[in-house]
This record gives structure tokens, C-alpha cells and sequence, in this order.
């Protein structure tokens, strides 16, 4: 069984005869409470290229201390990471190895590291005894397990937050380090200052490989990459946090998915689709696989909050619980199926297409070009795809066509705001405001989407409420409020396509 918490702590350089300032004058600390002196013995394992090592990852066994056992830390934001735990043992626990396995692939987990850390610690604790920070003196002895062996040994400072602490409780601890002449540790981590401080002479870990990026991008192809790095990068980084079940994961996940969709798509002129059409297919493969418990999800919610906005005299039957079966019955598994989808090696043959594409790009003759040119056109043209939509959609009379044609328009608005998105760090202002008249679009345009799939579930759960003798009166009402809904978004829609479709928000995109 794993457990989870967040890590939020700063590191400072030492050495042996660093005197620590009192910090029981720090504001809220009334009392430093020295917890004595502990022995950690712990193994880092690794890819041989070090995968986990240049995704900021650690996955080490340790022992010693009151919290021995495995230890998978995954990178959250600077100085911040989640810490998942399993119980001490000899192999690695399936739970964490399944967490990195988009990082790992096929490849073997081995230990590279052993660092050996004598952990003098100290708690701060406030008037009430309650921990705020956890603060630790640590000589640390690294060994290299790979490439010859060689070790390292330094001494830092760490100071951790109390699990429910306040985080700027740590800029205070910090200014009074500071001014006892403490700086802030180079190194984000122990791992990392071990790896680089016993590697071999000429050799580097994997994420130094990459050539730095010594200068913004300035061609179209450079302002592409980036940004199609940047969603593979969130493809990886939401990947853990499906398998754990956190909020918004899936989501977000297939937000990356779709923005490289897009983006392919979009940039055609730049990357070559022969290449990209298969990936794309398959990243809309594991968007809609990733998607069954995510629309259900929505799906449900919007129809029980209809209910709950109904007066008790209009719930006629057991409308509630209908509702409830209905959501169990589409919704069963759907989480275990999305992680039997992370695992499948349909999916990590499509994250090493992903690596293939962006480590030897099949860049086109516009790549070159001067990004000012060559993105605007783009942007354009997928405004003016859009713009043939909505006429289409806004020239039918209501009914089904129209609800298919405002459909086809809503992935249109999209497929333009994630290109307005994507030409932002090229083109600034002008393609941000682009970006949000698009998504304004997009939003009356999902809203009525959302209630023809709302309509039609509605009249479901109709048709199963009366083949079981109850009445249907409230899915009815419930289907005629979502018609209203159709309605109304319907007729914004021509206001809201009209301050989009401003000549000048395009004109501003090419200067």
C-alpha cells in the first residue's frame, strides 16, 4: 500500500564548521527541539541513461531513520514534490515502479547511487508545541554504483515544512539563514549532486545530453518544437498523476494530446504530416480511451445538478438513485480500464514515436522561415476554416443538421485557440487576445454540444424509467430545460462570433 505527501523544503550549501543562527528567535518558533542524531542508508535506482534522474524523479530504498522504506519522489514545482511510499522490501513495490513506467518503457530499473547520510535533526515547534519545520544537518557520503564507482561527500542544510505548515513560514527561516551567511544549495536535490559529483570524467547524465537552448526560438520550426516539446513534456508529467486518481489528471491529459493534435495539424507547412498523421491518430486514440471517465464524469454531474435545482414537488420517482445506476452502469471500470491504457504497449509505443519525432524533427521548407510570417498564416487559416463552419452552422434551422454543424464548428474554435495558444510565445499580445476571442467562441459552442449529449441521456433514462413503471415527467422537464440551454447558447452565438471575427484581431496578428 502506498502513501502519499507533499514535500515542500529549501536545501543550503555547509560545511563541518557551519554554525547554525538561533532559530528559536525566528517569528512563530518558540522552541527548537533537538530530536538527536540518525543513520540513513539509501539506494537510488535509476535507468542506466538515468531517465527518472533527468525528469527530476528519484525512486530510492532506504534505511534508517523513522521512515524507512521505498521512496518515489515526482517533481511538483521548484522546492516542492510528492513523496509516495511503500513499505520496506527487496524489490521494488509495483505501485511505484507502475508511477514511472511512462518514463522507464522497457528499460531496467538499477541502483546507481548509495548515499549514506548521518541526519542531526532539529524541530521547530510554535507557542502550542505543534511542528512547523523540520530542520536537518546532514554529512552526507555518496557512492557511484555505475561507471567505475567513484564517491563524493559534502555537508547541507535542509529544512522541510510541517506536513499542514504555511510555505511562507520558510521564507522567514530562510532570511534569518541568509543572514547567517547560508546560501541556497545548487543542486535541487541529493541525487542530483551525487550524480554529478561522481560521474565520470567527460560524461554527463542524460538531461545535460540535449544541447542547452542558448537562445530563444526564432524560425517557425524552433517556435513549433518548443511547443510540441512542452505538450509531450505534460503527456509524461499527467501520466503518474492519472494512475493516482488525482483531480483534473485526465483532463489535462487530454488537453496535451489534443494541443499536439492541433498543433500538427495546424503547422502542416512546418512538420511534415506524413510523418505526423499516424501519431496524431494515435494520440486521438488515447484521448478517447483516457475520456470515458472524464465525459461521465461531467456528464453526470451537469444532470444531477439539475435535479438538485428542481423543487421536491417536480422529482416524481426514485429519480435520484435512477440516476445513480445510470452513472454506475457507464461508468464502471473506467479508471481501471484508463491505467490498463497506460500500461499497454500501444501506448508506449506511441510516447517513443513521440521521442523519435522531436529528437529528429521532419521539419518542411517553411521551418526556416522567419516566424512572424510563417505562424500568422497558419493561425489565419484555421480561423478561416472556422469561419466557414459557423456560416454553415448560423444559415441552418434548428434541429439535428444544425446541432451537428455547430458540433463540427465547436472543434473548429478549438483546433484555433490552441493555435492562437501555440503562437503566443512568437507572436505575444495579438495572439493571446486571438487565443481568448477564440475561446469565447468555443465556450458557446461546447456549452451546446454539452446539452445534446445531455438531451440524449435524458431521454435514456426516460426510456428506462418507464420500461421500469416509474414516471418520466422529470426527465422530460429535465430534456425541455436542456433544449432552452440549446436555445439560448444558439442565439449568442452570432454576438459573441462577431467580436471574434474582428478584422482587426487578425490584422494585428501579422503587425
Amino acid at each position: 500500500m502506498a502513501d502519499t505527501k507533499r514535500e515542500i523544503e529549501r536545501k543550503y550549501e555547509a560545511t563541518p564548521e557551519t554554525r547554525l543562527p538561533d532559530l528559536s528567535r525566528v517569528p512563530k518558533v518558540a522552541a527548537v527541539v533537538d530530536k538527536g542524531v540518525a543513520e540513513l542508508d539509501a539506494v537510488y535506482y535509476d535507468t542506466a541513461d538515468l531517465r527518472l534522474a533527468a525528469a527530476s524523479i528519484t525512486l530510492r530504498r532506504r534505511t534508517g531513520g523513522s521512515d524507512a522504506g521505498w521512496h518515489l519522489k515526482l517533481p511538483v514545482a521548484p522546492g516542492v514534490r510528492d513523496e509516495v511510499s511503500a513499505p520496506l522490501s527487496d524489490q521494488i513495490p509495483r505501485s511505484l515502479g507502475s508511477l514511472v513506467r511512462a518514463r522507464t518503457r522497457d528499460a531496467e530499473l538499477v541502483p546507481v547511487v548509495r548515499l549514506l547520510s548521518s541526519r542531526d535533526v532539529r524541530h521547530l515547534l510554535d507557542a502550542d508545541g505543534a511542528l512547523l519545520a523540520e530542520m536537518s544537518r546532514d554529512a552526507v557520503r555518496a557512492e557511484r554504483l555505475t561507471d567505475g564507482g567513484r564517491t563524493a561527500a559534502w555537508d547541507e542544510i535542509e529544512v522541510e515544512l510541517a506536513d499542514d505548515g504555511d510555505p511562507p513560514f520558510l521564507d522567514v527561516v530562510e532570511k534569518k539563514l541568509r543572514k547567517a551567511g547560508l546560501k541556497p544549495a545548487a543542486s535541487p536535490s541529493k541525487l542530483a549532486r551525487a550524480l554529478a559529483e561522481t560521474a565520470p570524467k567527460g560524461k554527463r547524465a542524460r538531461k545535460e545530453e540535449a544541447p542547452p537552448a542558448d537562445h530563444a526560438p526564432q524560425t517557425a520550426g524552433e517556435h513549433v518544437l518548443a511547443y510540441l516539446r512542452e505538450q509531450a513534456d505534460a503527456l509524461l508529467a499527467y501520466d503518474p498523476a492519472v494512475r493516482r486518481d488525482l483531480p483534473d489528471s485526465v483532463h489535462q491529459m487530454r488537453v496535451a494530446t489534443r494541443r499536439m493534435r492541433s498543433a500538427f495539424k495546424t503547422y502542416k507547412k512546418v512538420v511534415d504530416r506524413t510523418v505526423t498523421d499516424p501519431i496524431g491518430e494515435e494520440l486521438k486514440w488515447l484521448a478517447a480511451e483516457l475520456g470515458v471517465a472524464r465525459d461521465q464524469e461531467v456528464l453526470t454531474e451537469r444532470l444531477k445538478s439539475r435535479i438538485d435545482a428542481l423543487p421536491r414537488t417536480l422529482l416524481l420517482g426514485p429519480v435520484r438513485g435512477r440516476l445513480r445506476l445510470w452513472s454506475v452502469a457507464h461508468g464502471s471500470g473506467a479508471r481501471r480500464k484508463a491505467v490498463a491504457v497506460l500500461d499497454s504497449k500501444r501506448y508506449l509505443a506511441l510516447l517513443e514515436s513521440l521521442d523519435t519525432l522531436l529528437a529528429d524533427p521532419p521539419l518542411l521548407k517553411a521551418a526556416g522561415g522567419a516566424a512572424a510570417r510563417v505562424i500568422p498564416a497558419a493561425v489565419i487559416k484555421d480561423y478561416d476554416r472556422l469561419a466557414a463552419r459557423i456560416d454553415h452552422a448560423l444559415e441552418l434551422p434548428p434541429g439535428e443538421a444544425r446541432d451537428l454543424a455547430m458540433h463540427d464548428a465547436r472543434k473548429a474554435a478549438k483546433r484555433a485557440r490552441y493555435a492562437g495558444e501555440a503562437a503566443t510565445p512568437a507572436l505575444g499580445k495579438p495572439a493571446k487576445r486571438f487565443a481568448k476571442r477564440m475561446k469565447a467562441v468555443q465556450t458557446v459552442l461546447g456549452d451546446h454540444q454539452d446539452s445534446v449529449v445531455a438531451r440524449e441521456a435524458l431521454r435514456n433514462l426516460a426510456i428506462q424509467a418507464h420500461a421500469a413503471g416509474e414516471s418520466a415527467f422529470t426527465w422530460g422537464l429535465l430534456y425541455g430545460q436542456e433544449e432552452a440551454a440549446a436555445a439560448q447558447r444558439e442565439a449568442e452565438l452570432p454576438e459573441v462570433w462577431d467580436e471574434a471575427a474582428a478584422p482587426k484581431i487578425r490584422a494585428d496578428l501579422t503587425g
